[in-house]
């Protein structure tokens, strides 16, 4: 069951005197958080209007409606914010990180099932998928020498075991 609400970032401080916040984005890109018109804050997922949003530092520094002072961006600090996942449209065969945990791991060539996906590492020189649920915990680069198919909706990713993976 794919998940209504993603996380994307956190607020990590006040930015300037105006209301403005600083956060932390958790996508590919910080230019991403860029594009949306409302985000969602915490876990009640309470919906607030973005004015102005740009890239700072590889930081996103974000206007919402509401804060106009320090003090009351100072509330916002340490929020985790949320988009809605109607709110994107994804590149076809993309998908999001969120979508693959739980998901199916099998042996390309045998069919045998090693586990699930428990955690996405995403390191500097690319993803990493932890496979738990065998008899050893897995760790498979996310490229294309290791990947052979990515299926979300079936809900497996198949692939090629390597001599001593």
């Amino acid at each position: 069951m794919q998940q209504q609400y993603l996380e994307v970032g956190k607020v990590t401080a006040v930015h300037g005197l105006m209301g403005e916040v600083r956060v932390q984005p958790w996508a590919d890109s910080p230019d991403f958080l860029c594009q949306f018109k409302t985000l969602y804050v915490d876990e009640a997922h309470f919906p607030m209007k973005v004015e102005r949003a740009r890239v700072h530092k590889n930081m996103v520094i974000i206007k919402f409606e509401g804060p106009t002072d320090v003090p009351s961006a100072l509330s916002l600090r340490n929020a985790v914010l949320y988009i809605d996942r109607a709110d994107v449209s994804l590149p076809q065969g993309s998908f999001f990180l969120a979508d693959l945990m739980g998901l199916e791991v099998r042996d390309a060539s045998a069919g045998t099932v090693l586990g699930k996906i428990a955690d996405v590492l995403t390191l500097p020189a690319g993803n990493v998928y932890v496979v738990r649920g065998g008899e050893r915990e897995l760790m498979i680069p996310a490229v294309p020498q290791f990947i052979a198919e990515t299926n979300v909706e079936a809900g497996f990713v198949r692939i090629h075991m390597m001599e001593g993976l």
